[in-house]
């Protein structure tokens, strides 16, 4: 496969290709961690792991927090505190372990794909999750000395509880939907446009930061982020256009994936997320874009604001596709099966109204709304039909 038909136009991009001492030696370990977690470097083709920055997009001063308007820091001794560097580095580690995480849940897939087509868009986005990865342990290795380059092996000495072939005993990976299996194409599709729709959120936070090499890597990991959650709404689109799969049952992998979708934004009035804001290493999702004051207290909810919005209008387009015949699909409220913020442990039905019942009859409220054993067995029987409307490749 010739992967040269990846390549973007990343606009000022400059593509890093000598790397220190440090960083080659992580790569050597980096190797190694495809072989251990069951990915075949074969598969790459001609595809080239290369950190990319952007640095015009990233900006010269910091753009809020309490720094603000001061230039923006380009090394590790710029940065006038020790707790502002271990905040970096945290988000640099937690960003980076997602990355690798996908791949480590997804690779198992390529052997089942429904078409070339998503075959070759599966391992496009493994290719573009390990480049992001790559980024971010650069960033560790050449930016933080020994601290990153600790930070960086954790990277790849972790396993994804999602990845079959993970062996008992190893560390799991920091998020707990980063350790969750994904089984099947309808999960890929779900995950793509669910959880690297969060990703993209976190990537545009972190794309003003007051850390230049940080903010610098964020915006060729964006374009080519663009093209994970587009692979996921398009796939959802072509399986409801192609009618196999019943909505009624699409509708309770949605119900699963939106409220996980929704926590990993974090707790509600965060600490964490303050200080970060203070420290102006991240920032809200339209920082360029508004001119308001922030609500320091609540930037967690309010970028779950804005994602929770965006898949709606999602919604939207992918409803356009259903055939007369198929109920309408929907986000589920807010308050549906949240594990983190005001609303966890908070008894609420998809539609955001308090439910009445006991504990056994929210049980088997939820048994109804969520992905069962049953689900499964019949997406398995599903899976040997044309359960997805085709599309050729065009590379």
């Amino acid at each position: 496969m010739n992967f040269g038909q990846f390549a973007l136009d990343m606009g000022p991009t400059d593509v890093v290709e000598d790397y220190e001492p440090n960083f080659e030696a992580w790569i050597d370990q980096f190797n190694d961690w495809q072989k251990r977690i069951g990915f075949d470097p074969a598969w790459l083709g001609d595809y080239r792991f290369e950190i990319k920055f952007d640095w015009d997009i990233a900006g010269d001063t910091i753009e809020f927090g309490d720094f603000e308007g001061m230039p923006k820091w380009n090394r590790r001794m710029q940065v006038p505190q020790q707790s502002i560097r271990d905040a970096i580095i945290s988000m640099v580690s937690v960003q980076g372990d997602t990355e690798f995480a996908s791949v480590e849940q997804q690779w198992h897939l390529l052997d089942s794909a429904p078409t070339e087509y998503d075959r070759k868009s599966a391992l496009r986005i493994m290719c573009e999750e390990q480049r992001h990865g790559w980024q971010m342990a650069y960033v560790l290795c050449n930016y933080f000395g020994e601290h990153g380059i600790r930070e960086a092996q954790k990277l790849i000495e972790r396993n994804s509880g999602g990845n079959p072939q993970r062996e008992e005993g190893e560390a799991q990976r920091l998020l707990e939907s980063f350790n969750e299996p994904i089984d099947h194409w309808l999960d890929f599709f779900m995950f793509t446009h669910f959880i690297d729709r969060d990703g993209k959120f976190q990537l545009k936070m972190l794309s003003t930061s007051s850390f230049k090499p940080l903010a610098a890597s964020m915006g060729p990991m964006l374009k080519e982020e663009s093209f994970h959650l587009g692979t996921g709404a398009n796939g959802i689109r072509r399986i409801v256009k192609q009618g196999v799969i019943p909505c009624a049952l699409l509708q309770r992998y949605i119900n699963k994936l939106t409220s996980t979708g929704l926590d990993l934004f974090g707790v509600d009035e965060s600490t964490s997320a303050q200080w970060a804001y203070v420290y102006g290493i991240k920032g809200r999702y339209d920082e360029r874009e508004v001119d308001t004051p922030a609500v320091r207290e609540h930037l967690n909810e309010e970028s779950r604001m804005h994602y929770f919005k965006e898949l709606n209008l999602e919604m939207e387009r992918i409803n356009k596709s259903r055939k007369e015949s198929e109920p309408e699909l929907f986000i589920p409220s807010d308050k549906f099966h949240r594990g983190i913020g005001k609303f966890a442990g908070v008894h609420h039905t998809v539609h955001g109204e308090p439910f009445e019942g006991s504990d056994d009859d929210w049980d088997a409220y939820l048994a109804g709304m969520l992905p069962s054993d049953e689900d499964e067995a019949t997406l398995k029987e599903l899976f040997k039909q044309e359960w997805i409307q085709y599309r050729e490749w065009k590379g």
